[in-house]
Order: C-alpha cells, then structure tokens, then sequence
C-alpha cells in the first residue's frame, strides 16, 4: 500500500511539473506572437521609417535590463569587446588614451612597455589630431579607440602633437596582437618576502603567476604577498589553477550549480602544487571580484592562506558566452558558484518583479555560517570577509580632483606630469625617485595659479543642513553658529595643497615614475606607501601570529 501512495504521489509531481513547463511554454509562444505582432503594426504604421537594428536592440536591452548587470548581449560590431574581455587581447598600439577635458581632445595617457606606441616614441600627453586622413580633434575616447585598433600587421601614420614642444609630430605605426599586460609586476621585498600582483584572470595568466613564484623562490623567496586587490576577475579555470600552485592536487575549488544539468560543474585541482607550505597573505579589496573571490575564497576555506584587506564585492555568478545568429553573442548568467566550505558569496539578489528587475543586496543578518578546512567561521552572502580587516588611508577630495580634472576642466596634475617628464630625460630608479622641495612649489604654484577649483562636500552638507534647519525652525536661533561654520569650512587652496602634500605627492611619483618605467614602475614605486602591504608583511615575519589567525 506505502508503495502504491508512493507511485501515486511521484506521478502527481511529475503530472504536475509537466504542466508548468507546458505553461511556461504557452506563456513564451503568447508573449513572442505579441511581440512580433506589435513591431509588424509599428514598422507598418508608425509614422517615422523605424530603424530596426536600433529599435530591437533597444528591445533587446530592456529585457535584459530585468535580470542581471552581467548578462549581456553584443551585437557583430561589439564582438571584439566580448572577446577583449575574455583573452584580454586585441590588435592595436599598446597605449591608454583618455579625454583631457581642458584641451577637449584623447591625448595618449599610457604606453605599454615593449608595445608598438612605445616603441615608434609616443609619450604621455601627446595629442592626438589624426589617424591616416581622418581628424581626431573632435572625437570621443571609444571613437579614437577604435580607429587605433584594427587588424594585426596594418599600419597607420598617427600625427600628434607634442605639448613640451607644440611640434606637430607623424608615426607609422604598425598595429599588432596586443595583450593587456596580467602581471604588471613581481618582486622581492625585504626579509625574504615575495610579491607578486595580478590585476586580471585572462587565458594563460595562471602560467605567468607560476613563473613569477617560482622564479621568486628561486630568488630566495620564504613567504608571499599575493595582491589581487581591484581584480575584477575574468577566468574560471585560471583561478583554479592559480589555487592549484598552492594545494594539492585533485583538491575541489570550485563548483557551479544551475538550472540545466549542463550548467553543473566542479572545478578540481589538476597538477602538482608548487609550495603547499608556503606562508601566503591575500590582499583584497572592495573590487576584488568573481574569479579573484574565487582564488581568495578558496585559499581562505582550505586554511591555505590569510586574507588581509577590505569585504569583496561579491559577485557569485557565472556567466557563459553563446553564439547567436549574424555573428552576434550573447554572454549569459548560466549558475552560481559554491567555493570549498560550500558557501556562495554573491552579494546581490537580481529580482524580477511586475515593473522589469530590481535588486536587493543581502543583509549580513540573513547570512550563514560555514566553516574552513580548520574549522574557523565564515559567511557567505556579501563577498569575501578578510581574516584581517585594514583600510587603506582614503584619499582626500583635493588630490581626487587633482588626479581627474577640477570643476573647472583643469588638468593641472596630468600637464604638470607632462611637463616634468619632458623637461627630465631620466630619473632616479623607480623605488629610489622622490619629488623635491622645489618640484612640490613648482606644482603648488601651478595650481595655485590654474584657477583649479574641486567640490566641497562640507559646504554641501551644510547647505542640506542649513535647508533642514529652516523647514524644522531653528535656523533663526542658530544663524549665528551656522555663519561662523561656514567660513571655517570655505576653501584655502593654498592651506588644502599643503594639509594633504603627503598623499599629493605620493600620487605625483606614481604618475611620473609611470612615465619613465611604466605600470611595473608604478606598482613597485607604490609599495613605499602601501599600510596593507605592511601590515601583510609584519604577519608574514610573525610566524606565532600567522598560525594563530589561520589556525586558532
């Protein structure tokens, strides 16, 4: 009889999930009929001529708009990015570009090292005016780009301007394969500390990490600062293989789970580890994310290494690329991905309700614990939590401004870098190079005498609360305090450049080292200024603290 009910209450469910597939497949016929319907009466009798690959794309993205940020659709035009994304190669000149708001032109911002823009003799600041016949000067940074790319082995005569001089200046310029650079550095640091920072998950990057670490401990390396801070990730599989250096093999990483058996998978150490007793500190931050949370995560669950930093952003999804017709894709949210402890850390829920999607971040109160290897607590929801906690110093709003252009279009910082590189045709090395006295008045002055303005957010709040006061009341009784307030708060550029020297010119080096000896200058001439690398280094000499963290 319990076996008769059983059959019974199975073939109910099974009944019943027939049912609302055949629904939900009914409701998808009726919806796409309504929608092919709908555009035959627009196109036929609207009163414009509609442009179809506008208004289905537009279709397109509203729909897309109701599930997630991250399941996207390129059409054949934006394939290239599609792919960009996911090798981290294109064909090109190997530089940044950006718009110099002063100048209303892209100027080049950044050579690669090694790369094509580099080696024709493009610098910071050059100008660019025009590509073969076609003028530049009143173009946006995506229309300048995408001129500079195409395919690899063509080549182009690129005239610039050079500010140092105002000579206008012709390169050929031979595009080729570029990939952006994974690992801008590696190195020693003191007490037989290795570092090593990895700024994106593209194919083939676990291969230059493994080189990186074993060339280090080759160099004497006993521990290691692993930096994937500002790592928005990118490949699965790299991240395993990273991880995979580190913990032995045939060790689960990483798995997905989703709506199609197919969706479904685990991800499994592969090789033979190179260091599995290696001490190692992680370095995160808030846009630490996917496959850099992965590699975290998992280096967190098995007790393999300290994660030292700020939450993670926590993106626990995974997407997959499809082909579509007419050479378009499609790259969609197929799973979430569960890391060893079994936890998933996606921060965010994508809901879709009746007016198209909405999402809602979780509280840490709905959250669940999960324990390591070892046993230690962790949560999931709401990224990576590091083992030690430790902000960066912020950076004050006058040398943010200075960095990316006042409120009245200046670009003292970027001209002043300019001027200094081309006024100084080497440089101390990049660890070693320090601004001077007089760099620091030369500046000062410059912006002084700039008009440079930025915004003040004190003034704004005490406006918002000069507005409260009055709707409640008490603005009469307290004008006088509110008056006195406002005068300490109004701007001294003079007083503000050298309140916050320090961190203005910590970022000054940067820009100019970056100059001379590119990214890996930048990062390694960073390092100086660096309280969480620090504080990883001091937990790496401290072997009975290490432990203890790891291992309570």
């Amino acid at each position: 009889m319990k076996r008769f009910l059983l059959s019974i209450t199975l073939l109910l469910a099974v009944m019943t999930g027939s049912r609302a597939q055949s629904n939900h497949n009914l409701e998808v016929g009726k919806s796409l009929d309504i929608f092919n319907n709908l555009y035959s009466h627009l196109d036929l009798f609207y009163v414009d001529s509609l442009n179809p690959s506008q208004t289905i794309r537009a279709a397109i993205t509203g729909m897309l708009r109701s599930l997630d940020p991250y399941t996207e659709f390129y059409p054949e035009e934006d394939t290239k990015n599609l792919e960009l994304m996911l090798t981290g190669k294109y064909a090109g000149i190997g530089a940044l570009i950006k718009y110099h708001t002063a100048l209303k032109r892209c100027v080049v911002d950044e050579p690669y090292e090694g790369m094509p823009a580099a080696e024709v003799g493009l610098m910071k600041g050059d100008i660019i005016l025009s590509i073969d016949d076609s003028l530049m000067t009143d173009k946006d940074v995506s229309y300048v780009s995408s001129h500079l790319r195409g395919d690899p082995g063509t080549s182009f005569v690129l005239k610039v301007k050079r500010p140092s001089t105002g000579k206008e200046m012709k390169f050929k310029i031979t595009r080729r394969n570029i990939k952006f650079p994974d690992l801008p550095y590696y190195g020693m640091r003191p007490d037989s500390i290795g570092y090593i920072n990895l700024n994106q998950f593209t194919e083939g990057c676990s291969k230059e990490v493994r080189r990186a670490f074993v060339e280090l401990k080759k160099q004497g390396a006993k521990a290691l600062v692993f930096d994937l801070r500002s790592n928005g990730g990118g490949s699965e599989m790299e991240a395993v293989d990273i991880v995979n250096l580190w913990v032995p093999q045939g060790q689960m990483v990483v798995e997905n789970k989703g709506k199609l058996k197919q969706a479904n998978r685990v991800y499994t150490t592969r090789l033979e580890p190179v260091d599995t007793l290696m001490p190692i500190v992680v370095l995160v931050n808030e846009e630490t994310a996917s496959a850099s949370e992965i590699t975290a995560g998992a280096l967190q669950d098995m007790d393999r290494a300290i994660v030292l930093g700020t939450r993670t952003y926590g993106k626990g999804l995974v997407q997959v690329p499809m082909d579509l017709p007419y050479n378009s894709n499609v790259k969609i949210t197929t799973s979430k991905y569960y890391i060893p402890s079994g936890r998933c850390i996606q921060a965010i829920n994508y809901m879709r309700g009746e007016g198209g999607g909405y999402k809602e971040r979780i509280p840490d109160s709905l959250t669940h614990v999960f324990y390591t290897r070892g046993g230690r607590e962790v949560r999931d929801g709401g990224g990576i939590k590091p083992d030690v906690e430790l902000k960066n110093d912020s950076v004050p709003n006058i040398a943010y401004y200075l960095s990316v252009g006042g409120l009245d279009s200046t670009e003292v910082m970027f001209d002043y870098v300019v001027d200094y590189i081309s006024k100084h045709p080497t440089i101390a090395p990049a660890t070693e190079f320090h601004m001077t006295d007089a760099d620091w008045q030369t500046f000062k002055q410059r912006v002084v005498e700039s008009g440079f303005t930025y915004d003040n957010l004190s003034k704004k709040k005490l406006e918002e609360l000069v507005k409260t006061a009055k709707f409640e009341g008490y603005y009469d009784d307290a004008k006088d305090a509110f008056d006195a307030l406002e005068q300490k708060l109004k701007h001294d550029l003079d007083s503000d450049l050298d309140k916050h020297r320090e961190v203005i010119v910590a970022m000054l080096e940067l820009e100019i080292v970056g100059g001379y000896y590119y990214q890996a200058g930048s990062v390694a001439a960073g390092l100086r200024y660096d309280k969480q690398l620090r504080e990883a280094e001091r937990l790496l000499k401290t072997p009975d603290e290490y432990n203890k963290i790891l291992h309570p």
